[in-house]
């Protein structure tokens, strides 16, 4: 589908990328991968046509449609959500209008047997033909339906994108994106701005839709969940890999150390060679063997080392001071943001050594609730911090509060103790600010690069209480690796706010659910909560199903059955369900016998109704809009008999 030929792209005199050559192909699910600063958000720059390489071609067919979501955009605040989403259907109504045109040139036309009038026809059939095959007419239910897997309420829809912050603008471009259907998706780092669920809902997008997918992210679970190729940048070359993440890192390891052998060996081979030169350079008897060896260094074509192996790199932090028993302490907390609730009734309590994570929805308070934890907001409630607690706490702000005039190293330096000081040089090569980036002055780094200095500079500093919010949003999978190790032996209290699956998995016994302007406890790792989510949204829909005369109904004569009302209310349920997946199954039935009439009239030849094109191209749509509605009423027919068993 998409040919990478000879591919080149220099900044300066340095090549970031190097006769790159691949192909994309048309349902590849590639993950495109490599340390921060190796060339992947410009590799799908390029791609997308927004780049010029310096050397090379990007070829594809000119029907292959491309959609692009970069890490940075700029958002409009024009609209309403629900008119911003709309906007991906904008194509469709050019298409109308296009198709209205070919109509009227059709009532007007009388010569039948024209070249002409049969190119009109041609044109006609292929755009209805298209139209159809667009689902326009379900374009509402698509955008509805997006939206809510993006984390927005119905509520939300009606809203100007103004009120919102920018990570939840940047889930309308993501809306758009997947509205569009682009033959070809590029996304670079899209699940920054998402919480677990919509993470989740978007797996499962991405899964189920046809064509290609290139993929940049940090977030393994989310590459293993969705990719089955993997491709690595690195010193601008690529290396193409057919398994997903996972098993790439495994294949990876392996080239290495056959690449480390093999740049050992010719070492070895150089430094003998060298030693001959200069051994027997003036020598007048070996000088023809002199020149063939200096030759043969001219044309040796040197073995590159990858990347340096930070893997063995073991980070520790400097011993927490012993704290009270219980370091946090909420009793019925409230926050309120103006007439706006953000949490209400909050009571936990978290013991010396606990690592603990908060997740949930964006804005459904778990920034807050550590904003009150630092004493930053007021409040309402009670907390209290145990006795000899000592917090170190990483803001998503955290970079601006460096100061710009020192160096990287300096800064470092100047909270190091003991023998981490020694290891200074190894500490900022892990975090990507080896050799002479550590000399850069703090006021030139991009927020990428403040970001990672400020977590290097407070997991040197001695405390007991780590408060960590979205820590891993600007680091690459190894340095996330090499944190969590980290983290795991960290013999204090930790909090962390992330979204981040894998990295909290195996490294949290405890998670509390942020969402409904409550905290809910739940004992157990990120996954043990997945899986408990699960189960609890059928929960939820079973008391959404529950009729409200219920709530003051008798009570069950036991736990596990239903009262009489009850069961005769969910026998209903079911039947009038049944009556509507009956009712549609007709409605295609009908359809499909229509359709296959007007075909068979196309197939019969003679001059055929100019308006039956458009009669086909309407029915099979409708056909697809009830078929759509079947599907969804078979589910729910489906989830209310679960509920009913």
């Amino acid at each position: 589908m998409i040919s990478i030929q000879g591919l080149k792209m220099e900044f300066g005199s340095e090549p970031l990328l190097d006769n790159i050559n691949f192909v994309i192909n048309q349902n590849d699910r590639i993950a495109l991968v490599g340390k921060n600063g190796a060339g992947k958000s410009t590799m799908l720059k390029i791609i997308a046509g927004l780049q010029r390489p310096t050397e090379g071609t990007v070829s594809l067919p000119t029907d292959v449609s491309i959609g692009y979501l970069p890490q940075q955009m700029r958002l409009t605040d024009e609209r309403t959500v629900r008119q911003e989403a709309a906007l991906a259907f904008s194509h469709i109504h050019e298409l109308d209008e296009s198709i209205d045109r070919l109509n009227a040139q059709l009532q007007h036309a009388t010569d039948f047997d024209s070249s002409q009038y049969n190119n009109l026809i041609e044109s006609l059939a292929s755009k209805t033909e298209l139209r159809a095959m667009m689902q326009a007419d379900n374009a509402e239910a698509e955008i509805e339906k997006t939206l809510t897997g993006l984390g927005f309420e119905r509520a939300d829809f009606e809203r100007p994108t103004s009120e919102f912050s920018g990570g939840w603008r940047m889930r309308v471009e993501i809306a758009k994106l997947l509205l569009q259907r682009p033959d070809v998706l590029l996304l670079d780092e899209p699940t920054n701005h998402l919480d677990i669920e919509s993470i989740q809902w978007l797996e499962g997008f991405l899964k189920t839709r046809r064509g290609a997918l290139v993929l940049v992210s940090h977030d393994r679970a989310f590459l293993d969940n969705v990719t089955t190729r993997t491709i690595e940048i690195s010193l601008g070359h690529i290396y193409d890999y057919q398994v997903n993440y996972s098993r790439f890192v495994d294949l990876r390891k392996e080239r290495l150390e056959q690449q480390m052998r093999a740049y050992d060996n010719q070492q070895k081979m150089i430094h003998d060679t060298e030693a001959f030169i200069e051994r027997f350079r003036y020598k007048a008897t070996k000088a023809v063997q002199v020149q063939s060896r200096i030759k043969q260094l001219d044309r040796l074509e040197r073995i590159e080392v990858d990347e340096v192996d930070n893997s063995r790199l073991r980070l520790r932090f400097p011993p927490a001071p012993r704290s009270g028993d219980y370091p946090v302490i909420a009793d019925e907390l409230r926050k309120d943001y103006g007439t706006l609730n953000v949490f209400d009734h909050v009571t936990f309590t978290i013991r010396r050594g606990e690592k603990v994570a908060f997740v949930g929805k964006n804005g459904a308070g778990k920034s807050t609730l550590v904003k009150c934890i630092m004493n930053e907001i007021p409040f309402e409630g009670t907390l209290k911090l145990g006795h000899n607690v000592m917090i170190g706490y990483f803001a998503q702000n955290q970079a601006q509060m460096l100061d710009e005039d020192l160096t990287v190293y300096d800064t470092i330096d100047y909270v190091a103790t003991g023998d981490v000081r020694t290891r200074i040089n190894d500490i900022l090569g892990a975090f990507m600010f080896g050799g002479k980036a550590s000399e850069k002055k703090v006021k030139v780094l991009s927020g990428g690069e403040k970001s990672r200095l400020a977590m290097i500079r407070l997991l040197l500093q001695p405390v007991n209480l780590l408060i960590l919010d979205e820590p891993t949003n600007h680091l690459d999978m190894r340095t996330k690796d090499i944190l969590k190790t980290a983290l795991q032996q960290f013999d204090g209290t930790l909090i962390v706010v992330s979204h981040d699956r894998d990295f909290l998995d195996g490294l949290v016994e405890k998670v509390y659910e942020f969402g409904e302007h409550r905290v809910r406890e739940h004992l157990g790792g990120i996954y043990d909560f997945l899986a408990k989510k699960q189960l609890g949204s059928l929960q939820q829909l079973e008391a959404r199903l529950k009729p409200t005369a219920s709530v003051t109904a008798p009570a069950a004569v036991s736990a596990g059955r239903l009262s009489y009302e009850e069961q005769k209310e969910r026998e209903r349920r079911v039947r009038q369900a049944e009556k509507r997946v009956k009712s549609l199954e007709q409605q295609i039935e009908m359809l499909e016998s229509d359709i296959r009439a007007i075909e068979e009239e196309l197939a019969g030849g003679g001059n055929a109704d100019p308006g039956i094109y458009q009669r086909h191209a309407t029915l099979n749509s409708e056909l697809e809009r009830v078929m759509n509605e079947w599907e969804l009423a078979g589910e729910e027919l489906e989830k209310i008999k679960t509920l009913s068993t």
